[in-house]
């Protein structure tokens, strides 16, 4: 077993002969190279002398969100200008006293202004601007349907705005492209005359 295991061993040394190339001899790795001496890389460098000055800690950041900036306040005058402006951009510059959709019965209005069908609820939007007033008319309308036909917009007739009828403008221009809005007409002078509009809604279907 001893001398299987010494032939063994020669084999593998004549194995490793013959892969070494020809007159090459085995080189010792290269020493490392040593670390730099920073003392003597930084010499040249001279220190800053202390101006004996106090450094005040900077603000530490708000956690609230910053506000958006804000425009200033503009005059009554130049706001009622600007407000004829969008109305012209929005809505027509006439004022229909009445409408109604393709397609009705041509005695509908005259229906409607005869109290044909009683008015069933009523929407007030004295004091409201034209943002509230359209949030407020939309709501209105949705649910008024559920209760009949028939229901009464008052929207004033404008001499609150500059003497400038905005809000009868826009009510009237909204309705005609509501949906649910089949008809409409001015009320008659016991019911508010011109400040105020008879609507006829489309009948909700039942359940």
């Amino acid at each position: 077993m001893k001398a299987f295991k010494k032939a063994l061993q020669g084999l593998r040394q004549q194995v490793r002969d013959s892969r070494a190339p020809a007159g090459a001899s085995v080189s010792a790795a290269p020493p490392a190279e040593p670390e730099p001496d920073f003392r003597q890389l930084f010499r040249d460098v001279k220190p800053v002398k202390p101006d004996d000055r106090h450094a005040s800690p900077r603000p530490k950041p708000s956690p609230h969100p910053r506000r958006r900036h804000q425009h200033g306040q503009t005059s009554e005058t130049v706001q009622q200008a600007l407000l004829q402006q969008m109305v012209g951009w929005f809505e027509p510059a006439e004022i229909d006293a009445h409408f109604a959709r393709p397609g009705m019965p041509s005695a509908t209005l005259k229906k409607l202004r005869a109290g044909f069908w009683p008015v069933t609820r009523q929407l007030d939007l004295h004091g409201c601007d034209r943002y509230q007033a359209q949030d407020a008319l939309a709501l209105f309308l949705h649910q008024a349907r559920r209760h009949g036909p028939c229901v009464r917009v008052i929207h004033g007739k404008g001499f609150g705005s500059n003497g400038q009828p905005v809000l009868k403008r826009m009510v009237r221009a909204w309705l005609k492209h509501h949906p649910d809005v089949l008809a409409f007409c001015e009320a008659g002078e016991t019911m508010g005359g011109a400040g105020a509009l008879l609507v006829l809604l489309r009948r909700e279907h039942a359940p």
